[in-house]
């Protein structure tokens, strides 16, 4: 991303988790990263463009770091918990990047489906170690999809939690109850991993 795409993208994050989707405007996004409203015109159309570009930028920093575990030789259950260490990991690094997601996730609008799908194939690469763990016994059979989806809700939940605690909160005690509340729940001897 070149110096005025990155200048845009964190200008965006900031102007979209403040004033949301439909406050935001262009000489927002244009003034707060310090460019001229044509400056901004002639790398994005419109504020949607913009939008569907922080989003595939932000999914983007998260879903590299997921395939970097999907190829290091460990098993699934390994790999899910370094998978809730980047996600958490990620989400309190990038609070306001997550405000906006979680904003548009509902809704029909074009944005908003582009976005659930996005998701969607972030959550595609927890379901294939959720499968994968099912098939050598490590987790009892289930459907793999709902349960993909709950542990990518319970991340979130531990994202939600901290964005709304008052008094600043430990990371890695977030992480480390988190994975141990997740794995509990998925069955995992949580001992046997950490």
């Amino acid at each position: 991303m070149n110096k005025t795409k990155n200048l845009i993208f964190k200008s965006a994050i900031k102007i979209f988790s403040e004033s949301g989707y439909r406050g935001a405007t262009m000489d927002d996004i244009a003034a707060n990263a310090g460019l001229v409203k044509g400056t901004l015109y002639y790398h994005f159309k419109s504020k949607e463009e913009i939008f569907n570009f922080i989003v595939e930028e932000g999914l983007q920093i998260l879903q590299n770091q997921v395939i970097e575990v999907q190829n290091i030789n460990i098993g699934p259950i390994e790999k899910l918990i370094k998978i809730c260490r980047i996600q958490l990991t990620f989400l309190y690094g990038y609070t306001d990047f997550f405000k906006i997601v979680m904003s548009q996730l509902w809704g029909t609008e074009h944005r908003q489906n582009e976005l659930r799908h996005k998701i969607r194939k972030y959550i595609n690469e927890i379901e294939i170690n959720i499968r994968t763990a099912m098939e050598i016994g490590e987790i009892k059979k289930g459907d793999v999809e709902l349960i993909a989806f709950q542990f990518f809700g319970s991340l979130c939940s531990s994202a939600i939690y901290e964005s709304i605690h008052i008094e600043k909160i430990n990371l890695e005690d977030i992480i480390e109850s988190t994975i141990k509340f997740t794995l509990n729940g998925l069955g995992i001897d949580i001992n046997r991993y950490i």
